[in-house]
């Protein structure tokens, strides 16, 4: 990790402090007013510059002290980004009791009791925090503005964030592709594919802005999937976006039906499939495409084989491998459909899993059009995928509500289950 010496700093003994990417969040470098350190001394915390890890733009949180006699700037590290440091809460715990006890040394003004209990208080607030967002002890690391997240599950890189009836928008950005988009996270920008499950403002809301600032960017058109029934209505809201800003909006915009197939270049196609929700809805399956000698060409000479397709016989067959399915909204329905069996099959499946408790019985989550978590354990034998995300949970529970119940999953699904939880 990289180190800087903050010029002004000197009087406070020179404290050299280690440099990281993400932003802190500002409530954690307020100690609680206590005893006679803090009675003399009111913490303000300027934030500048804007987190940017796409760009590996350095973000800095500047924390001032002002006393009765001095008045002495310190710079304190922002939290690093697991991305590249390895920072963990206690080192950032480490630096933000160092350079408190420095100040409070240099004022002559501390009480080592008082100086430690507000330590230790702000320290628990922001190991919560990064408990939460930065590392959450289950391979999530903030990436960008603060409510994204990502996951390494089975060799993919999943980014987003999902809650439900909130926002939802989850990006795998191997295939540049963005599942929903309620808010329009800054990072969607780089996917050149959107796929909107349905048309729920949660899903749907930041589509305009998705185009929009692709558009200022100058970057390729995006090509954005809908349901083909709602395909002329979202038509209508890019015509009336126009018409309000005089923005060009330029986009691809393809309405593709449950079992319709999309080619999305680079071997790579998509497919709709049938969900179950209140309103129009349908999941996708990213497959790869490969050619692939027909079996019975297999162990044949290298000559013949050519020889055998230079006489014009098709000697390969085209395959298709489900590799990511994302559902959107949904009841536990489109499990037991035997048309989605790709969807189960796929290497990642990303699905909902809205409600977690007896607070919402199955009746009443499938009254809703969701998946209750209840039902994912009971129809574990029907997932053939080698993991599974699961997303949009709702508002009113916490990570370690959802941490709790992955706990009670069967053995089949042990593994293979993991949570994303950026926003909780």
């Amino acid at each position: 990790m990289q180190s800087f010496l903050h010029p002004q700093s000197a009087a406070a003994g020179g404290l050299l402090l280690p440099v990281a990417r993400a932003q802190l969040p500002i409530r954690h470098l307020l100690p609680p007013v206590s005893n006679k350190f803090s009675q003399k001394s009111v913490a303000k915390v300027l934030a500048f510059g804007e987190a940017d890890c796409v760009n590996r733009r350095v973000n800095f949180a500047t924390t001032q002290f002002f006393t009765g006699e001095k008045n002495l700037p310190l710079q304190l590290p922002a939290v690093g980004s697991l991305l590249e440091h390895n920072c963990t809460a206690s080192n950032v715990v480490g630096s933000l009791r160092t350079s408190v006890a420095v100040v409070a040394a240099a004022t002559k003004n501390s009480s080592p009791k008082a100086d430690a209990d507000c330590i230790d208080n702000s320290a628990q607030l922001l190991t919560e925090d990064m408990a939460r967002g930065i590392s959450n002890g289950h391979g999530q690391t903030k990436l960008g503005r603060a409510k994204t997240g990502a996951l390494e599950v089975g060799g993919f890189s999943i980014e987003g964030v999902s809650i439900g009836g909130q926002e939802t928008c989850v990006m795998v950005p191997a295939y540049k592709v963005a599942f929903d988009s309620g808010r329009c996270p800054e990072r969607i920008i780089h996917q050149d594919f959107l796929f909107i499950t349905h048309p729920h403002m949660d899903h749907i809301g930041g589509i305009c802005m998705y185009v929009a600032s692709r558009g200022l960017l100058k970057m390729k058109k995006p090509t954005v999937i809908v349901p083909r029934c709602v395909k002329d209505t979202v038509e209508k809201l890019f015509l009336i976006q126009r018409e309000l800003d005089g923005s060009d909006l330029p986009v691809n915009l393809i309405g593709l039906d449950i079992g319709e197939e999309f080619d999305m270049g680079k071997n790579v196609v998509v497919k709709a499939f049938k969900t179950y929700h209140v309103v129009p809805s349908q999941g996708y399956i990213l497959y790869s495409v490969k050619e692939k000698l027909k079996p019975e060409y297999v162990g044949l000479p290298g000559d013949k084989i050519k020889s055998l397709k230079a006489s014009g016989i098709m000697i390969t067959e085209t395959i298709k491998v489900p590799e990511v399915a994302f559902t959107g909204d949904t009841t536990s329905d489109f499990i037991t459909n035997k048309a989605n069996q790709d969807a189960l099959n796929a290497k990642l499946l990303i699905m909902e899993s809205t409600f977690l408790d007896n607070y919402m019985s199955v009746e009443k989550a499938h009254e809703y059009g969701h998946t209750h978590f209840s039902e994912i354990v009971a129809l574990g034998d029907h997932f053939k995928n080698k993991n599974i995300v699961l997303t949009h949970f709702s508002a009113r529970y916490t990570q370690e509500d959802i941490f709790k119940a992955l706990k009670d999953l069967p053995p089949i699904l042990q593994g293979r289950v993991v949570a994303l939880t950026e926003g909780f």
